[in-house]
């Protein structure tokens, strides 16, 4: 009976020391994470001028450049339906062929036809188109130009500790809310009331804390995302859930041990 006792009392210590390890991946997944005395950035500053604030053109940005001349009649000829001897293959070849893609290059340059190289870096979509139109005038009639941006994206968080999402920003001024809806709104463990965004202005991430537990939030319900954004919904810790989740298994093994050990004290 006392070698039992002892081996009891060695099973216990291995159970300890198992479910301490073990307890050093409860959650783990959590990210982000900030003291109590971290200072976020000043929300309401970048609220103030980031509402209505459009989209302007950055590095590695890949523009869809469509160009048309006469002010872009072929445009409406095209969607009207319009066709004649003359122009119906004209405008069928319209359609396949305009919209070609350019990547903005490291040193703000994109090569265009026949401009070469320019710099749209900081301009606005309508800058940029404007300022196109007015290059080409030196050598189109009417030059009509259609820019659009076709990788611009964010990373959604929404609350599920690893779980993340990508999401396309096909609107120029997508909304906060408007971004968290289309990842699928909040998970079950997500935290309204301590929702991060990450966002990089002149090179330095900068970490500001949104609450929208309450109507008081939704003040900042239409702030413009931006391109590159990180939307982190810091997720509820689940510790009675992970706790047994992690030493379900050790309990099994060492239930199974107990038995085993019991029955060849039995036998003894």
């Amino acid at each position: 009976m006392t070698m039992f006792r002892i081996n009891k009392i060695n099973i216990f210590y291995v159970f300890l020391i198992v479910v301490l390890v073990q307890s050093c991946g409860i959650n783990s997944d959590l990210m982000l994470k900030t003291p109590k005395d971290y200072v976020f950035a000043d929300l309401d500053s970048l609220a103030n001028k980031n509402f209505n604030n459009e989209y302007k053109i950055e590095v590695n940005d890949i523009i869809q450049f469509k160009f048309y001349t006469n002010k872009g009649i072929r445009v409406l000829d095209v969607s009207a339906g319009t066709s004649d001897s003359k122009t119906g293959n004209a405008n069928n070849q319209l359609t396949a062929t305009n919209g070609i893609f350019y990547v903005i290059n490291a040193d703000s340059l994109v090569k265009l036809p026949y401009l070469n190289m320019v710099n749209l870096v900081g301009k606005t979509i309508r800058e940029a188109e404007y300022f196109l139109q007015d290059n080409y005038k030196a050598y189109y009639v009417d030059p009509f130009v259609q820019i659009s941006i076709t990788n611009k994206r964010i990373f959604v968080f929404p609350g599920s500790g690893g779980e993340a999402k990508v999401v396309n920003l096909t609107n120029n001024n997508t909304t906060l809310m408007e971004a968290i809806a289309l990842s699928g709104g909040l998970s079950q463990r997500g935290r309204a009331k301590k929702i991060k965004l990450i966002r990089d202005i002149d090179g330095e991430r900068l970490v500001y804390l949104i609450d929208l537990s309450t109507v008081e939030g939704l003040k900042y319900v239409d702030l413009i995302v931006q391109n590159g954004d990180y939307i982190y919904v810091e997720p509820v810790p689940e510790l009675g859930k992970e706790i047994l989740a992690q030493i379900a298994p050790v309990v099994s093994i060492l239930s199974s041990l107990l038995i085993v050990i019991s029955v060849v004290q039995v036998l003894k």
